[in-house]
């Protein structure tokens, strides 16, 4: 069985490569200019070449008209061949090398001619407007064929039009001044189209250096490809110029930053305001992994540089992680407050064993009186300054853990802060780093407390934090707000240098503000104000109650040990209190 296979077709287009692409477009662009531009140089050469025939004829005519002898000799003399009209036209041709010069009277009969045979005949054009006193201008076919002639009328000496003076020149000789300027014309055309040539050569070279010589069906697809890469990837991604100007913002770098396209063109401070985030970006703070604090958001950035002088930013969200380190490094300290309180409860059971075993049944009950009176007491002291359940519940987890650390939690007498609080968890998210980073800074040193005074003063929240660490230097103190700095090693599934960044940026996003100071006796000292914290007051119905005695300043747990504070379910709640908090970081 035979086969056939059909011929392949060629086909004409353009190359692939950008390189030849550009160098072929650029060439017939330049052919084109210069053929454009030597067309349009000789269609008005042509025309100047005309006119100067032209007006050469008429100078001639009038010249040759104004000598006085012809009008007498045209008068007194027959139209022959070897008359005097003739005999002078003669010269004047040959002096001016006109074509022709023709003297005819006021019938138009020629009295001179180039062919002598011609003489004494009727002219071949219409001689009227010079008869009739005009000067004319043209070019015209005759009996010599194509010319540039020029027609004046011939006056006697009184002024009286005795005939008329035409003077021709031949249109071959204007034709070949005409073909005489191509060569040269194009010539430098040639030139201009060798220099648009070179020209075009080194730019194709510079667009095959800049695209890597790749086809333009290459580049589209790879532009589309980039397209869909940058905002389909769950990367924030931000390239800068090389004057730091933002160029590209893909749409997971729109919502990490929460800006839009009015950031483009725009310095990173311009674009998102004075801040660590806009310093990463803009290449003022290096290094790799970089942590900062977007709003609410907690954000890993790197940066690279790019050949052309900009640089490509990164991000990351990284604020679930953290939540999700925060939450095991509370259930760590939760477990570890948990087995303390299960070795002293054992401890607890075995004493009251003995006490049963003796048959001291009066003592039994007296120390388990002690031991479940002190737990009540403890939460319904808190509970009385603190109505909020998601704080106190806070509290309570917080001073068990401080408990197993050998540190004292104190809540202060003047703690007073209402139920009326807007948003709770935020203000949670505050203490719980605050006291978290002071029972780091209190742990092992003598006497070791941390104090923790909340206050309603109007609608406005005012928190205040001691301990009797070691403090901070004045000259650190705005530093230790910055994100990622921190003077604590970071545990292995996170980042430390966060937890006062983020206090700061819910204080002023609040419109409020956070400082760090000196507690009276040493340690550090950090106080939060939150204007617009708390609800406004409902109106009251009945006149209110009259204030009961403030009790004794409320002492959680002990620094000789761990302290059984809080019953189960207020164990419980300052677990989930203290999971949204997370692990204080930031010294």
């Amino acid at each position: 069985m035979s086969s056939t296979s059909a011929p392949r077709r060629l086909r004409l287009g353009l190359p692939r490569r950008v390189f030849s692409q550009v160098l072929l477009m650029q060439v017939a662009i330049a052919a084109g200019v210069a053929v454009l531009a030597t067309g349009l140089f000789l269609a008005p050469l042509g025309d100047q070449l005309d006119d100067q025939a032209m007006r050469r004829a008429l100078a001639i005519a009038q010249t040759t008209a104004q000598q006085p002898q012809l009008a007498a000799d045209l008068r007194s003399t027959p139209a022959t061949a070897d008359g005097p009209v003739q005999r002078e036209a003669e010269l004047v041709r040959e002096a001016t090398g006109a074509e022709y010069v023709v003297v005819m009277d006021r019938r138009g009969v020629r009295w001179s001619h180039t062919d002598p045979a011609r003489i004494g005949a009727a002219v071949s054009t219409d001689p009227g407007e010079a008869l009739a006193g005009h000067e004319v201008m043209e070019i015209d076919e005759g009996t010599l064929g194509r010319s540039a002639r020029g027609k004046v009328p011939l006056r006697d000496g009184s002024g009286e039009i005795v005939g008329a003076v035409s003077v021709g020149i031949a249109y071959d000789s204007v034709r070949a001044r005409l073909l005489h300027a191509v060569p040269g014309l194009l010539a430098y055309a040639g030139g201009a189209l060798a220099v648009g040539a070179l020209a075009a050569w080194l730019i194709a070279r510079r667009v095959q250096r800049q695209t890597r010589d790749l086809a333009f069906s290459d580049i589209a697809a790879l532009l589309a490809e980039r397209e869909a890469m940058l905002h389909g990837i769950r990367e924030g991604v931000v390239a800068l110029d090389r004057e730091g100007r933002v160029r590209l913002l893909n749409d997971e770098a729109r919502r990490l930053l929460d800006i839009g396209d009015e950031a483009l063109g725009r310095s990173p401070d311009e674009a998102l305001g004075a801040g660590r985030t806009a310093e990463v970006l803009a290449g003022r703070v290096t290094g790799t992994d970089l942590l900062t604090v977007r709003g609410p958001r907690v954000l890993v950035a790197n940066r690279m540089p790019t050949d052309d002088g900009g640089a490509v930013a990164t991000l990351r969200d990284r604020t679930e992680l953290e939540q999700l380190g925060r939450e095991l490094d509370s259930t760590r300290g939760l477990i570890d407050a948990l087995r303390a309180q299960d070795h002293e409860h054992a401890n607890r059971m075995h004493t009251l064993l003995g006490l049963l075993e003796l048959e001291m049944y009066d003592d039994a009950a007296e120390f388990i009186g002690e031991v479940v009176g002190d737990q009540r007491a403890t939460a319904e002291q808190i509970t009385e300054r603190v109505t909020d359940p998601l704080l106190a519940a806070l509290l309570v987890g917080k001073a068990t853990v401080a408990a197993e650390r050998g540190v004292t939690l104190w809540v202060s007498d003047r703690t007073r802060l209402p139920g009326r609080l807007i948003d709770p968890g935020g203000l949670v998210t505050v203490v719980g780093n605050l006291v978290d980073n002071a029972v780091d800074a209190a742990a092992g040193t003598r006497h070791a407390r941390v104090e923790v005074e909340l206050r309603g003063e109007g609608r406005t929240a005012v928190l205040r934090v001691r301990d009797t660490g070691p403090g901070i230097p004045a000259d650190r103190r705005e530093v230790v707000f910055t994100e990622g700095w921190s003077t604590k090693e970071p545990p292995a599934h996170r980042r430390r240098g966060i937890g006062l960044s983020l206090v700061r940026t819910f204080a002023e996003r609040q419109g409020g503000s956070v400082t760090a100071g000196e507690a009276p006796g040493g340690g550090a000292e950090f106080t939060v104000v939150l204007p617009e914290a708390l609800a406004a007051p409902a109106p009251a119905s009945a006149p209110a109650p009259a204030p009961a005695p403030a009790p004794a300043p409320t002492l959680a747990g002990s620094s000789s040990g761990p302290a059984d504070t809080g019953n189960a379910a207020g164990n419980t709640a300052g677990t989930a209190a203290g999971s949204a908090a997370g692990e204080g970081e930031g010294r």
